[in-house]
Protein backbone atom coordinates (compact mmCIF):
# COMPACT_ATOMS: atom_id res chain seq x y z
CA UNK A 1 0.00 0.00 0.00
CA UNK A 2 0.81 3.46 -0.76
CA UNK A 3 0.03 7.13 0.36
CA UNK A 4 -0.11 9.98 -1.11
CA UNK A 5 0.09 13.43 0.16
CA UNK A 6 -1.21 16.71 -1.82
CA UNK A 7 -0.57 19.56 0.19
CA UNK A 8 -2.72 22.88 -1.12
CA UNK A 9 -2.78 26.20 0.05
CA UNK A 10 -6.84 25.67 1.30
CA UNK A 11 -6.91 21.90 1.77
CA UNK A 12 -4.69 18.74 2.28
CA UNK A 13 -5.57 15.46 0.81
CA UNK A 14 -4.72 11.96 1.67
CA UNK A 15 -5.37 9.13 -1.03
CA UNK A 16 -4.01 5.22 -0.61
CA UNK A 17 -3.52 3.80 -3.25
CA UNK A 18 -2.88 -0.62 -3.65
CA UNK A 19 0.13 -1.39 -6.15
CA UNK A 20 -2.39 -1.73 -9.27
CA UNK A 21 -3.05 2.08 -8.59
CA UNK A 22 -6.74 1.11 -7.36
CA UNK A 23 -7.79 3.64 -5.00
CA UNK A 24 -8.31 1.92 -0.99
CA UNK A 25 -9.18 5.36 0.75
CA UNK A 26 -9.52 9.35 0.09
CA UNK A 27 -9.36 11.62 2.62
CA UNK A 28 -9.44 15.62 2.92
CA UNK A 29 -8.26 18.15 5.81
CA UNK A 30 -8.42 21.64 6.10
CA UNK A 31 -5.06 23.12 5.64
CA UNK A 32 -3.87 25.13 8.85
CA UNK A 33 -3.28 28.85 6.91
CA UNK A 34 -0.23 30.32 8.12
CA UNK A 35 0.89 27.55 10.74
CA UNK A 36 3.66 25.87 9.63
CA UNK A 37 3.57 23.52 12.79
CA UNK A 38 -0.28 22.59 12.63
CA UNK A 39 -0.31 21.79 8.65
CA UNK A 40 2.59 19.23 9.57
CA UNK A 41 0.64 17.84 12.45
CA UNK A 42 -1.95 17.56 10.17
CA UNK A 43 -0.08 15.68 7.44
CA UNK A 44 1.18 13.16 10.41
CA UNK A 45 -2.71 13.10 11.75
CA UNK A 46 -4.51 12.34 8.31
CA UNK A 47 -1.67 9.46 7.26
CA UNK A 48 -2.10 7.91 10.31
CA UNK A 49 -6.24 7.94 10.04
CA UNK A 50 -5.89 6.36 6.47
CA UNK A 51 -3.39 3.86 7.75
CA UNK A 52 -5.39 2.85 10.78
CA UNK A 53 -8.61 2.90 8.75
CA UNK A 54 -7.11 0.16 6.56
CA UNK A 55 -4.56 -1.75 9.24
CA UNK A 56 -1.27 -1.18 6.81
CA UNK A 57 1.20 0.40 7.16
CA UNK A 58 2.24 2.44 3.47
CA UNK A 59 5.09 4.39 2.07
CA UNK A 60 4.66 8.09 1.73
CA UNK A 61 4.90 10.73 -0.54
CA UNK A 62 3.96 14.25 -0.47
CA UNK A 63 2.98 16.82 -3.33
CA UNK A 64 3.97 20.27 -2.01
CA UNK A 65 4.31 23.89 -3.92
CA UNK A 66 7.18 25.27 -4.35
CA UNK A 67 10.51 22.14 -4.37
CA UNK A 68 13.24 21.38 -1.95
CA UNK A 69 16.55 23.20 -2.12
CA UNK A 70 18.93 20.97 -2.88
CA UNK A 71 21.10 23.58 -0.96
CA UNK A 72 19.40 23.66 2.50
CA UNK A 73 16.89 21.30 2.30
CA UNK A 74 14.68 23.65 2.91
CA UNK A 75 11.10 24.40 1.06
CA UNK A 76 11.44 27.20 -1.06
CA UNK A 77 8.95 29.20 -3.78
CA UNK A 78 5.89 27.98 -2.28
CA UNK A 79 2.72 29.97 -2.34
CA UNK A 80 1.84 28.57 1.04
CA UNK A 81 4.38 31.21 2.41
CA UNK A 82 4.55 30.12 5.84
CA UNK A 83 6.23 26.52 4.61
CA UNK A 84 8.95 28.59 2.77
CA UNK A 85 12.79 27.96 4.59
CA UNK A 86 10.99 25.19 6.54
CA UNK A 87 12.61 21.38 7.18
CA UNK A 88 9.14 19.95 5.95
CA UNK A 89 10.58 16.53 4.63
CA UNK A 90 13.02 16.30 7.75
CA UNK A 91 10.29 17.06 10.07
CA UNK A 92 8.04 14.77 8.72
CA UNK A 93 10.60 12.12 8.64
CA UNK A 94 11.13 12.53 12.54
CA UNK A 95 7.54 12.40 12.98
CA UNK A 96 7.12 9.38 11.18
CA UNK A 97 10.91 7.75 11.92
CA UNK A 98 11.13 6.45 8.24
CA UNK A 99 11.79 7.93 4.99
CA UNK A 100 9.89 9.71 2.82
CA UNK A 101 9.72 10.74 -0.74
CA UNK A 102 8.58 14.64 -1.24
CA UNK A 103 8.41 16.45 -4.57
CA UNK A 104 6.53 19.39 -6.52
CA UNK A 105 2.83 19.28 -6.77
CA UNK A 106 3.76 19.59 -10.45
CA UNK A 107 5.77 17.07 -10.44
CA UNK A 108 3.68 14.73 -9.31
CA UNK A 109 0.90 15.09 -11.84
CA UNK A 110 3.41 14.74 -14.52
CA UNK A 111 4.41 11.50 -12.47
CA UNK A 112 0.59 10.37 -12.06
CA UNK A 113 -0.11 10.95 -15.70
CA UNK A 114 2.63 9.06 -16.86
CA UNK A 115 2.17 5.89 -14.64
CA UNK A 116 -1.01 5.07 -15.11
CA UNK A 117 -3.34 8.46 -16.98
CA UNK A 118 -3.37 9.88 -20.14
CA UNK A 119 0.40 9.18 -21.19
CA UNK A 120 0.54 5.79 -19.41
CA UNK A 121 3.74 3.88 -21.32
CA UNK A 122 5.33 7.33 -23.23
CA UNK A 123 9.35 6.99 -22.69
CA UNK A 124 9.20 11.48 -22.06
CA UNK A 125 6.18 13.11 -20.77
CA UNK A 126 5.73 16.73 -19.92
CA UNK A 127 3.02 17.35 -17.67
CA UNK A 128 1.78 21.21 -17.49
CA UNK A 129 -0.20 22.91 -14.78
CA UNK A 130 -2.32 25.98 -15.89
CA UNK A 131 -4.65 27.50 -13.78
CA UNK A 132 -3.68 30.80 -10.98
CA UNK A 133 -0.45 29.85 -12.08
CA UNK A 134 1.65 27.51 -14.30
CA UNK A 135 4.08 24.92 -13.75
CA UNK A 136 5.13 21.46 -14.83
CA UNK A 137 7.06 18.64 -14.37
CA UNK A 138 9.17 16.23 -16.60
CA UNK A 139 8.98 12.30 -16.15
CA UNK A 140 11.30 10.07 -18.01
CA UNK A 141 11.04 6.12 -18.55
CA UNK A 142 8.31 6.82 -15.41
CA UNK A 143 10.81 8.59 -12.89
CA UNK A 144 10.53 12.37 -12.06
CA UNK A 145 13.12 14.61 -13.48
CA UNK A 146 14.14 16.73 -10.78
CA UNK A 147 17.20 18.44 -12.26
CA UNK A 148 20.84 19.49 -10.26
CA UNK A 149 18.86 22.46 -8.97
CA UNK A 150 15.70 20.82 -8.17
CA UNK A 151 14.11 23.06 -10.96
CA UNK A 152 13.27 20.43 -13.74
CA UNK A 153 10.06 21.84 -15.74
CA UNK A 154 9.61 25.42 -14.01
CA UNK A 155 8.76 26.07 -17.49
CA UNK A 156 6.43 29.28 -16.22
CA UNK A 157 9.28 31.53 -15.21
CA UNK A 158 10.80 31.62 -18.76
CA UNK A 159 9.80 34.70 -21.44
CA UNK A 160 7.40 34.43 -23.51
CA UNK A 161 9.15 32.64 -26.64
CA UNK A 162 9.30 34.81 -30.02
CA UNK A 163 6.92 37.47 -28.69
CA UNK A 164 5.50 40.01 -31.11
CA UNK A 165 5.83 44.24 -30.20
CA UNK A 166 2.87 44.67 -28.05
CA UNK A 167 4.05 41.93 -25.88
CA UNK A 168 7.14 43.34 -24.80
CA UNK A 169 8.48 43.97 -22.23
CA UNK A 170 5.46 42.00 -20.59
CA UNK A 171 3.22 42.03 -17.27
CA UNK A 172 5.57 42.02 -14.22
CA UNK A 173 5.76 38.47 -12.64
CA UNK A 174 5.59 37.69 -8.75
CA UNK A 175 9.57 36.39 -9.38
CA UNK A 176 10.55 40.11 -10.08
CA UNK A 177 10.83 39.55 -13.79
CA UNK A 178 8.96 40.55 -16.82
CA UNK A 179 7.09 38.68 -19.40
CA UNK A 180 7.02 35.11 -18.27
CA UNK A 181 4.85 32.30 -19.95
CA UNK A 182 2.85 32.07 -16.56
CA UNK A 183 1.67 36.07 -17.01
CA UNK A 184 0.60 35.36 -20.27
CA UNK A 185 -1.35 31.55 -20.01
CA UNK A 186 -2.26 31.51 -16.15
CA UNK A 187 -5.96 32.11 -15.51
CA UNK A 188 -5.48 35.42 -14.27
CA UNK A 189 -3.48 36.05 -17.46
CA UNK A 190 -5.59 35.57 -19.68
CA UNK A 191 -8.01 37.56 -17.52
CA UNK A 192 -5.38 40.30 -17.67
CA UNK A 193 -5.15 39.97 -21.62
CA UNK A 194 -8.73 40.66 -21.83
CA UNK A 195 -9.46 43.62 -19.29
CA UNK A 196 -6.33 45.50 -21.67
CA UNK A 197 -8.19 44.47 -25.13
CA UNK A 198 -11.69 45.38 -23.72
CA UNK A 199 -11.63 47.50 -20.71
CA UNK A 200 -13.90 44.74 -18.82
CA UNK A 201 -13.13 42.18 -16.08
CA UNK A 202 -13.59 38.66 -16.46
CA UNK A 203 -12.41 35.28 -15.43
CA UNK A 204 -10.84 33.03 -17.67
CA UNK A 205 -13.96 30.78 -17.14
CA UNK A 206 -15.76 33.51 -18.42
CA UNK A 207 -13.88 34.69 -21.25
CA UNK A 208 -14.13 31.24 -22.91
CA UNK A 209 -17.91 31.23 -22.10
CA UNK A 210 -18.04 34.24 -23.98
CA UNK A 211 -15.67 33.16 -26.85
CA UNK A 212 -18.68 31.05 -29.10
CA UNK A 213 -20.93 34.31 -29.38
CA UNK A 214 -18.17 37.62 -28.73
CA UNK A 215 -15.45 38.57 -31.19
CA UNK A 216 -13.39 40.27 -28.64
CA UNK A 217 -13.09 37.21 -26.35
CA UNK A 218 -12.56 35.12 -29.37
CA UNK A 219 -9.69 36.95 -30.37
CA UNK A 220 -8.23 36.77 -26.61
CA UNK A 221 -8.17 33.52 -26.84
CA UNK A 222 -6.76 32.87 -30.10
CA UNK A 223 -3.72 35.00 -28.84
CA UNK A 224 -4.03 32.85 -25.81
CA UNK A 225 -3.73 29.43 -28.28
CA UNK A 226 -0.62 31.00 -30.27
CA UNK A 227 1.04 31.87 -26.92
CA UNK A 228 0.50 28.38 -25.45
CA UNK A 229 1.74 27.17 -29.28
CA UNK A 230 5.17 29.05 -29.07
CA UNK A 231 5.51 27.94 -25.10
CA UNK A 232 4.85 24.47 -25.86
CA UNK A 233 7.47 24.90 -28.98
CA UNK A 234 10.38 25.49 -27.36
CA UNK A 235 9.64 22.33 -24.78
CA UNK A 236 9.29 20.23 -27.82
CA UNK A 237 12.39 22.09 -29.29
CA UNK A 238 14.64 21.18 -26.00
CA UNK A 239 13.05 18.09 -24.59
CA UNK A 240 11.08 16.42 -27.84
CA UNK A 241 8.41 14.71 -25.39
CA UNK A 242 5.93 11.82 -26.69
CA UNK A 243 3.24 13.78 -24.84
CA UNK A 244 2.33 16.83 -23.29
CA UNK A 245 -0.17 16.39 -20.60
CA UNK A 246 -2.35 19.74 -19.86
CA UNK A 247 -3.66 20.17 -16.39
CA UNK A 248 -5.21 22.36 -14.07
CA UNK A 249 -8.16 24.87 -14.84
CA UNK A 250 -7.42 25.50 -18.28
CA UNK A 251 -7.02 22.36 -19.44
CA UNK A 252 -10.86 22.17 -19.61
CA UNK A 253 -10.85 24.24 -22.50
CA UNK A 254 -11.52 21.45 -25.30
CA UNK A 255 -10.45 23.82 -28.24
CA UNK A 256 -6.84 23.76 -26.51
CA UNK A 257 -6.06 19.92 -27.90
CA UNK A 258 -6.98 20.79 -31.67
CA UNK A 259 -5.82 24.08 -31.97
CA UNK A 260 -2.43 24.30 -30.38
CA UNK A 261 -1.03 21.42 -31.98
CA UNK A 262 -1.97 22.96 -35.58
CA UNK A 263 -0.61 26.29 -34.18
CA UNK A 264 2.78 24.78 -32.83
CA UNK A 265 3.78 23.45 -35.84
CA UNK A 266 5.36 26.64 -37.26
CA UNK A 267 7.76 26.89 -34.16
CA UNK A 268 9.02 23.23 -33.78
CA UNK A 269 12.08 23.32 -35.20
CA UNK A 270 11.09 19.65 -37.10
CA UNK A 271 9.30 18.80 -40.58
CA UNK A 272 7.22 16.98 -38.15
CA UNK A 273 5.66 16.99 -34.83
CA UNK A 274 4.48 13.80 -33.50
CA UNK A 275 4.24 15.03 -29.71
CA UNK A 276 0.65 14.32 -28.51
CA UNK A 277 -1.39 17.12 -26.75
CA UNK A 278 -3.91 15.48 -24.49
CA UNK A 279 -6.03 16.17 -21.80
CA UNK A 280 -5.21 14.25 -18.08
CA UNK A 281 -7.17 11.03 -17.20
CA UNK A 282 -7.34 11.58 -13.83
CA UNK A 283 -7.57 15.82 -13.55
CA UNK A 284 -7.49 17.71 -9.78
CA UNK A 285 -6.53 14.06 -8.67
CA UNK A 286 -3.61 13.74 -10.25
CA UNK A 287 -1.44 15.86 -7.81
CA UNK A 288 -2.44 13.33 -5.23
CA UNK A 289 -2.28 10.03 -6.84
CA UNK A 290 1.19 10.75 -8.19
CA UNK A 291 2.43 11.55 -4.77
CA UNK A 292 1.55 7.81 -3.70
CA UNK A 293 3.62 6.65 -7.01
CA UNK A 294 7.17 8.38 -5.74
CA UNK A 295 7.89 5.50 -4.14
CA UNK A 296 9.12 2.80 -6.69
Amino acid sequence: MRIGIDLGGTKIEGIALDDKGSELMRQRVATPVGDYQGTVKAIYNLVNHIQASLGNVASIGVGTPGSLSPKTGLLRNSNSVCMNGQPVKQDLEKLFNREIQMTNDANCFALSEATDGAAKGAEVVFGVIIGTGTGAGIVINGKVLNGANAIGGEWGHNPLPWPVANELPGPECYCGKQGCIETFLSGPGLSVDYLAATGEQKTAKGIVELSGSDQLAERCLLRYEDRMARGLAHIINVLDPDVIVLGGGMSNVSRLYDNVPELWKKYVFSDVVNTRLVAPIYGDSSGVRGAAWLWD
